[in-house]
């Protein structure tokens, strides 16, 4: 059996769980002492203890011995006040004591087998290694999802020629059947044996095959469960990375001599565990970084009329298919002195112009810039922000820092999720096809013209004994859109624990798509949660459920009624070389009541300048061809253009590119990372005839 060659493969798993409950522990008594923490730390070490002790980890049970040894003197203690030293003694303890279960998990290769005759002593470790030659060490549960999945992939692949067959065996049950009814037309007495055995063997081929479909039916429908129970198992939640950035803060509060606080939001989202091993590894850097250079001594918080004792605080928060992850702390801000003066010192800056706040973020981000004097074991090489900004161009994202002077700053990197395959509900709303997540409906009624109108008008719903808001989806997704005065169908669907109705023109039955994340404006429209390419390879868009349930409320809380029309306005022309950026440009711009024509070049879109009056140019910068630094520059130098104002939108967020942009004449400059629909609707309603 495994559990006779493998020893210690349970003590594993429940020492991994321990450790980390202690590891929390230990940091939440560090900053909120309380009787039952410590009631609760002696028992996991004490459990700990125990169970090493059965398997002869005697290191391991030595060390918690010690651990309960530091804490005993405090049990029942109120208040609680364990001294510096002691704090500093449990977390070496804990530390060593995760050394020892790391290296039970991932045990070192066997050394070359001893010369015979010879033999030397060998703990309880290396026999159970060399025990786990038949058995090798469990693996991350990540990994062996991994492998779970792969394996299901080759399944499904091979169940394929089964469905194959049993297509070609019901066709040959119908050859055989015609056979037959030819044979009883021949009426020939001699073949009366034959018909009778083509009998036979077509009610045999149809029982055969109807077994066969059915049993690939049913397979395929299990395959599927374990394929995205799999999936679901294999997501990891955020908060297991908020240890490491709370003993990060810990430690480097201590080296400098200043007392932090440290909170987490949003340890319940879930997402893939490449994203959160990469975006820890980055925020590593981040969190030391605002306790080294962002919160200030006590001395001068308290003369600035601050606490004490600092504040660092990690968001996580999934919305749609991005994941955001936030560090804030209330400490001094960029000093944006001293990073003039390091960037004029290497000679980062240009001469003769003086830089902005953001430039000098930008230097920040790219330069590899350190305000601190001196490098210590906790910052001062400059790396920190490099850090952050590789791992979210690594993963396809995005880095983003707000400075206050005086204030603090928050730090943001917004990565997209991995791809995932969903079920959805597939609905018409004003002539825009969309899909909803099935797992989020919950009952789709259908609506005669006049309760249509009334849900509508009114923005409730009476669905089973209560009233929901109702959203009418043609008003968000598509509100240039005539309204329907004609029946509908309100679909009830629920998230975060809150149930809203959302009126379509029709259903359009369901699919199983692969949701894949929106480019860098979408994010803004809460409703959209991502796009999937149909099977004429149209973009659709995906709605998000939380995002239908806030909107559904922000609707009824301005009176669900919808919006006055404006005056009549020209036309914006959208130019960019991605087909799935262009349609959910148009998609915001129509949903604020703007008609929009698309070009997928410069080229194509000087072309259509040319031939239509348009009101505004929204253009991109990296594509083929003339790029759109040169159509806004080529529109400007036009007397039939000139006069139209053109925006940049681009992930370029250089100072450089800025200059660029301002030199070829755009109205202004929009940076996708930064990107906030209001503020595009804004410059729009600013520039626009």
């Amino acid at each position: 059996m495994a559990e006779a060659r493998d020893p210690l493969r349970y003590f594993r798993i429940e020492a991994r769980e321990l450790v980390d409950q202690i590891s929390a522990g230990v940091l939440d008594l560090d900053q909120e002492p309380a009787p039952d923490l410590v009631a609760r730390l002696l028992r996991y070490a004490h459990t700990l203890k125990g169970a090493a002790r059965v398997v002869k980890q005697t290191a391991i049970a030595d060390r918690a011995h010690e651990f309960e040894d530091v804490l005993v003197p405090h049990r029942g203690e109120a208040p609680v006040q364990v001294p510096a030293d002691e704090m500093r003694e449990l977390l070496r303890l804990n530390d060593e004591i995760a050394r020892f279960v790391h290296d039970l998990e991932h045990p070192a290769p066997p050394v070359e087998k001893p010369q015979e005759g010879r033999s030397g002593p060998a703990s309880a470790s290396s026999s159970s290694s060399a025990e786990e030659d038949d058995e090798p060490a469990p693996r991350a549960v990540t990994a062996d999802l991994d492998e779970l999945l792969d394996a299901i992939g080759e399944t499904s692949a091979r169940i394929a020629p089964l469905r194959e067959g049993s297509t070609t065996l019901a066709r040959l049950h119908r050859g055989v059947e015609a056979l037959g009814d030819r044979l009883r037309i021949g009426r020939s007495t001699g073949d009366a044996g034959a018909r009778s055995a083509v009998q036979r063997l077509a009610g045999e081929m149809g029982v055969l095959g109807r077994r066969l479909t059915d049993a690939v039916d049913q397979v395929e429908r299990e395959l599927d469960e374990v394929r995205g129970r799999a999936e679901g198992l294999r997501l990891v939640a955020a908060g297991t990375i908020f240890t490491a950035l709370h003993r990060a803060v810990h430690d480097a509060a201590e080296a400098e001599g200043k007392r932090v606080r440290f909170t987490a939001h949003g340890a319940e989202a879930r997402m893939g565990p490449n994203v959160l091993n990469h975006v820890n590894g980055a925020f590593l850097h981040v969190v030391r970084n605002a306790v080294v250079h962002g919160i200030e001594p006590e001395a001068e918080r308290t003369a600035a009329g601050k606490p004490a004792e600092g504040s660092v605080t990690v968001d996580v928060e999934r919305r749609g298919r991005w994941a955001h992850f936030r560090c804030t702390d209330d400490g001094r801000g960029f000093d944006m002195t001293a990073l003039r003066r390091v960037a004029q010192a290497r000679g980062l800056l240009p001469e003769g112009r003086e830089p902005g706040p953001q430039e000098l973020i930008d230097l920040v981000l790219h330069g590899g810039i350190s305000t601190s004097g001196t490098v210590t074991e906790v910052a001062g090489r400059g790396i920190g922000m490099d850090v952050a900004r590789d791992v979210a161009l690594q993963l396809g994202g995005t880095v983003t820092i707000d400075s206050h002077p005086g204030q603090g700053a928050t730090v943001q990197i917004s990565v997209p999720l991995t791809l995932l395959s969903m079920n959805g509900l597939i609905v018409e709303a004003g002539g825009v096809v969309a899909t909803m997540p099935l797992d989020a409906v919950r009952q789709c009624v259908r609506l005669p013209a006049g309760d249509a109108a009334t849900a509508a008008a009114t923005g409730r719903f009476a669905h089973e004994g209560q009233v929901v808001p109702f959203l009418p989806l043609a008003r968000t997704i598509s509100p240039g859109a005539p309204d329907n005065t004609g029946a509908g169908v309100a679909v009830v669907l629920s998230a975060d624990g809150d149930t809203v109705a959302v009126g379509v023109d029709r259903l359009a039955g369901t699919s199983t798509l692969v949701a894949r994340p929106l480019p860098d404006l979408a994010p803004a429209t809460p409703v959209i949660g991502g796009v999937a390419i149909d099977s004429d390879g149209n973009p659709r868009l995906v709605l998000d459920a939380h995002g239908l349930v806030a909107e559904a409320h922000r609707d009824l809380a301005v009176g669900g009624a919808a919006p006055e029309p404006g005056k009549p306005r020209l036309p914006i022309l959208v130019v960019d070389d991605s087909l799935t950026t262009r349609m959910l440009e148009r998609s915001i711009l129509e949903s604020a009541g703007y008609e929009v024509d698309l070009a997928a070049s410069a080229e194509e879109g000087l072309d259509r300048a040319h031939r239509r009056e348009y009101g505004l140019f929204l253009t991109d910068i990296d594509m083929p061809g003339m790029d759109g630094f040169g159509f806004v520059a080529t529109t400007r130098a036009d007397p039939l253009l000139g006069h139209i104002p053109a925006i940049l939108v681009s992930s370029r967020a250089s100072a450089e590119d800025r200059r660029r942009g301002e030199e070829a004449g755009a109205s202004a400059y929009v940076i996708k990372g930064e990107f906030n629909q209001e503020e595009l609707l804004t410059h729009i309603r600013r520039l626009i005839l």
